[in-house]
């Protein structure tokens, strides 16, 4: 009864977790199952692992700070040390977590420093001031305070700062409903400090790290949600492929040719110029726009599409439509799924992969940078495997002809950047091919 008292706030806190990894593990291990691979995010999994020990600590405390004569100093000490130092790592577990589903973690050695250097530094004071914390007596339950405890709340504040920061700075890069849920939860975090700073017998931190840890399961990591993910994906999959049927020559274009594309995404990410265009968000979109890029030859007749020989001027007008076909398919089809971010990329690659750097490409002769980034990327992977492949009315090419094929278009038909970044990488450029061709 005593603790029911004394820790009910904490109790049912621990309660909640306790159902949501539940679920999380029953939901995840199905969700392994039909994918057959790991879905888990391992920040999430350490945030929900060190929440449950610092709602655990905090429920301790709350009952052992209430029983001074029984429970020694040096015991009450150790245990508020291990609640401070689970929150402290909470929030820092936190921010890298939503960095990474954001803007994405750089992988420097500085950057990790200063990701973790605020808690690095608080963890220190928490224990260098220890001894001095205070277990004060109120009205209904006894309570804590000292420099540690500031240091704690300390912690919270800047770690939140930075978040905020960094999301304003970033803001372009991050879809909407994750910036809604981060400063929904930022808000929940700040409300609950508040309220424990001026009621400090309320004893409420616990409901800040249960509601931000509830939100990211609810709208970001419950396996629910990543499986109608890949059904979707699937779903796009099945769609290009039905249209790859149609179109006979090209065998497994569709794979190949997203795995070329997101291979240059992926390695463009670490150019500084491209770091901050180049989103996890960005690659997972692209990942899933990559197979519709053809999705307008569909509407081209067979007598065209599936000709064996060279098309005659007439017949190369009609297949010149097919990205005007792809991108109106596009937002027809996929423009009510409330994913701005994916559909404007999937309507730029299937209506722009054919535009040329130089401005001679069609359907709207955009050049440069007018052209965008997703679409250039498509580029290089279309043309790329495009003569690679064997076609019905010619053999592949050797490789090494392919490669300078790419290399005679830089600055021409494709852009410089991804040129260099595409030949830099032709051993991973084969492994895929290699992996396509054993398939085939």
């Amino acid at each position: 009864m005593l603790i029911l008292q004394y820790a009910k706030t904490q109790i049912m806190a621990l309660l909640v977790l306790i159902y949501v990894g539940i679920l999380y593990i029953i939901e995840g291990e199905r969700l392994n199952k039909l994918m057959k691979k790991s879905n888990c995010n391992p920040f999430y999994s350490a945030l929900y692992i060190v929440s449950e020990i610092a709602v655990l600590f905090d429920g301790i405390t709350a009952c052992t700070v209430n029983f001074l004569d029984t429970v020694p100093r040096t015991v009450n000490l150790l245990l508020h040390l291990g609640m401070f130092l689970s929150y402290e790592l909470y929030v820092i577990l936190l921010f890298l977590y939503w960095i990474s589903v954001t803007v994405g973690l750089r992988k420097d050695k500085p950057a990790r420093v200063a990701y973790i250097l605020p808690g690095i530094v608080s963890a220190v004071l928490t224990v260098f001031f220890l001894p001095n914390v205070e277990f004060i007596t109120g009205r209904y339950t006894n309570y804590s305070m000292g420099n540690s405890v500031y240091v704690c709340f300390a912690t919270v504040a800047v770690y939140c700062i930075l978040t905020v920061g960094i999301i304003i700075t970033k803001h372009r890069y991050i879809p909407k409903r994750k910036k809604i849920n981060i400063y929904t939860s930022l808000v929940l975090i700040v409300g609950v400090m508040i309220v424990q700073l001026m009621f400090p017998e309320s004893l409420v931190t616990c409901v800040a790290a249960v509601m931000a840890t509830l939100s990211i399961y609810l709208n970001m990591e419950n396996p629910s949600i990543i499986e109608l993910q890949h059904y979707h994906n699937e779903m796009v999959m099945g769609f290009a492929t039905l249209v790859e049927n149609k179109d006979d020559s090209t065998g497994g274009h569709i794979r190949r040719s997203s795995a070329y594309a997101c291979l240059i995404a992926e390695k463009l990410r670490n150019d500084e110029r491209y770091k901050n265009l180049i989103t996890k968000d960005f690659l997972n979109n692209l990942g899933q726009s990559a197979p519709m890029h053809d999705i307008g030859k569909i509407g081209i007749p067979d007598a065209v599409l599936q000709k064996p020989g060279k098309l005659t001027d007439e017949e190369y007008a009609t297949m010149k439509q097919h990205p005007i076909i792809g991108g109106k398919i596009i937002k027809d089809t996929f423009g009510h799924l409330y994913n701005d971010d994916y559909e404007s990329m999937a309507f730029q690659v299937a209506r722009h992969h054919h535009e040329k750097w130089n401005g001679k490409g069609y359907p709207d002769g955009l050049s440069g940078t007018d052209i965008p980034l997703s679409a250039r990327i498509m580029a290089v992977a279309d043309v790329f495997d495009a003569v690679s492949a064997k076609r019905c009315y010619r053999d592949a090419m050797p490789l090494e002809q392919c490669y300078d094929i790419i290399l005679k278009g830089r600055g021409k038909d494709f852009d410089p950047d991804i040129v260099d970044i595409f030949l830099a990488n032709k051993d991973k450029v084969e492994e895929i091919y290699r992996s396509e061709q054993q398939r085939c």
